[in-house]
């Protein structure tokens, strides 16, 4: 058995924690905040009782990793969780739905029935997703969403690559990267009966995945502990382990590998971030016609996504309003009475909206733009790290998240020696 520090507590790391603790390892979780869930985690309001979620986080059945890990710490996902076919209703618009069955014929049933499109889109939208399917989902890895999706109708593009690409990528589709957002496509859509569904937490946050690993990893969490430094051996801030796992951000992750491996930790520290703001209004009384409307953005218009938080289990009457790629918002100071706004013009309301409440979160993801480099998860021998950032097929989701800290676990146990030191020494380059 050997003895690792895990060193931020958000899905990756508790994803390595689990996943070394069932090896059987002797860990340690050192996170730097009050509370485990990083950047999916909830926030205390005025009422102990409802909560704000720090953004609204989306799972689809193809997250396969994320929903066992739920399992392994004793949450039911068909109870924590509600399961939608995947549906993009617009406010007095059904949008793209896509029936039971079998993902492919599901897909071209769903394509054929929107009546939203005329018909031409509709074959030329199916054309596409054919020539994908042919090319095993690959493409040049220069090659952006926008100029990917280049000969789709327009209204193909508004109503359904433009919102998946800027809610699975947050990042405008003429920046984003078409190889990751083929890979979601490819999973989601064709990954087997219902990858494709939406899974839409019916609790807060911090109780999905962060209180329950709380419980089950007991005195081997340290809340409110920033590591200081990282010096071969390992040691952590002085204290020996016979190997680390950086599961804390990009940004920090460089901080600390910056005399260990500088080129890892020049690649790590080279990302661009998009920010993501979600503004919650209040509404006694009123209710969405479904859980979650797509909605169409403009330079007066922030909002992508509005979710109905009381018919997810959440406080009746509150609404999160979701700006993704939100940067130029960031610059102007926030978005909060232009959200109102939208909502008054777009949306039928019970009784008047006010302002609930605004988070904004500047790092949310890493900007997922065309041919972007990012460092391996293995930087040295008993040195790795785990996060949405590190090399993988998902842009900055919790499935990618979850995924790198179950791969962290996996090459940690296989380059321990027999008596749990790690096999060879650090170097200066990944």
């Amino acid at each position: 058995m050997s003895r690792i520090a895990i060193v931020g507590g958000g899905w990756a790391g508790i994803a390595a924690a689990v996943g070394l603790a069932d090896a059987g390892h002797d860990i340690t979780v050192l996170e730097m905040a009050p509370q485990l869930g990083g950047r999916a985690r909830s926030v205390a309001g005025p009422d102990p009782a409802w909560p704000h979620d720090n953004g609204q986080h989306i799972l689809i059945g193809a997250y396969r990793d994320s929903l066992a890990l739920m399992r392994r710490l004793g949450v039911d996902p068909e109870a924590a969780l509600a399961r939608l076919p995947l549906a993009l209703p617009y406010p007095g618009e059904p949008g793209l739905r896509l029936p039971p069955g079998p993902p492919l014929i599901s897909f071209t049933r769903g394509v054929l029935a929107h009546r939203g499109w005329p018909l031409p889109a509709r074959l030329g939208l199916l054309s596409a997703a054919a020539g994908w399917l042919a090319r095993g989902f690959r493409c040049d890895p220069g090659l952006s969403v926008a100029a990917l999706c280049a000969g789709l109708a327009e209204a193909v593009k508004r109503d359904l690559v433009e919102p998946l690409c800027i809610a699975a990528l947050n990042t405008p589709a003429p920046e984003a990267s078409a190889q990751v957002f083929l890979r979601v496509l490819k999973d989601a859509l064709f990954g087997g009966a219902g990858s494709a569904d939406l899974l839409l937490p019916r609790q807060p946050l911090s109780e999905l995945l962060a209180g329950p690993a709380t419980a089950w990893l007991g005195p081997r969490l340290r809340l409110g502990w920033r590591v200081r430094e990282i010096t071969p051996g390992w040691r952590v801030d002085g204290e020996p382990f016979d190997g680390v796992v950086l599961a804390c951000t990009s940004v920090e992750a460089a901080r600390l590998t910056a005399g260990l491996a500088p080129d890892w930790s020049a690649a790590a520290g080279a990302f661009g971030f998009e920010p993501i703001i979600t503004v919650y209004l209040s509404s006694p009384g009123s209710r969405l016609p479904a859980p979650m409307l797509a909605l169409r953005d403009g330079p007066d218009a922030p909002a992508q996504f509005v979710f109905d938080q009381g018919q997810l289990g959440g406080a009746p009457g509150r609404f999160a309003f979701v700006v993704s790629g939100a940067a130029p918002w960031v610059a102007r100071g926030g978005c909060a009475e232009a959200v109102l706004a939208q909502a008054q013009r777009e949306l039928g309301w019970a009784t008047p909206p006010a302002i609930d409440r605004m988070l904004t979160e500047k790092r949310a993801t890493f900007a997922c733009t065309p041919g972007l480099a990012r460092p391996p998860g293995r930087i040295a021998p008993g040195l790795f790290a785990a996060g949405d950032y590190v090399q993988g097929p998902y842009p900055a989701t919790l499935e990618g998240a979850v995924r790198s800290g179950l791969d962290a676990a996996q090459g940690m146990g296989g380059g321990l020696g027999a008596n749990g030191a790690a096999r060879g020494s650090p170097t200066k380059t990944p």
